[in-house]
């Protein structure tokens, strides 16, 4: 059975974050096939092309991290109607310098929790406009906007609702299988 290497990014830097619950709760529903990595986006300084020359230690770990997934997941949080601060400076980082990008042709998926009823919904199009850019292979169905509440997953990650646990292992299941059509015709080098 092949493994498929999915290196994940949380969107948010707080440790308390909701959608760090849901990354918990993805891995645990996730196929047996996908391994999962957290890609840390929180020590990267500022993005600044006067360093494509001499990129800092934390951008190149970022994009070797990138470089030995087999594919993305991005679990974001939405502020102010978009993608947070943090995780649109790592996909600079991750996209730089030009000729260099590290998304080129990786398969990935976008999901976000809210404690709105929209769940992330504008944040998703915003990032999902950005990975387009990036050249990324994404996932466009099915879409999750998660309306996030205690009643519905606890702090270990576990999901309480049946519904949103079949939804979400579905989730899982798809994007797992988006992964395997896309390396076949693109495969990582």
């Amino acid at each position: 059975m092949v493994t498929y290497k999915v290196g994940y990014f949380v969107g948010s830097l707080s440790t308390a974050s909701i959608n760090r619950t849901l990354s918990k709760a993805l891995i645990r529903l996730a196929p047996d096939d996908l391994e999962f990595t957290e890609i840390p986006i929180g020590d990267l300084p500022l993005y600044n092309r006067d360093l494509d020359e001499a990129y800092p230690p934390s951008a190149l770990a970022l994009k070797d991290a990138i470089a030995t997934s087999d594919a993305v997941l991005f679990v974001t949080p939405e502020y102010n109607r978009s993608i947070p601060g943090a995780l649109k400076n790592a996909i600079d980082w991750a996209s730089r310098p030009w000729g260099q990008n590290s998304f080129d042709h990786i398969p990935a998926a976008v999901i976000g929790a809210s404690i709105g009823t929209i769940g992330t919904a504008l944040a998703q199009q915003s990032l999902r406009a950005v990975l387009s850019f990036c050249n990324a292979r994404q996932m466009t169905s099915p879409e999750a906007y998660i309306h996030y509440s205690p009643e519905i997953f606890d702090d270990d990650g576990d999901v309480l609702v049946d519904s949103t646990k079949e939804f979400l292992t579905n989730y899982m299941q798809e994007f797992r299988d988006h992964i395997e059509r896309v390396l076949t015709v693109l495969p990582r080098s």
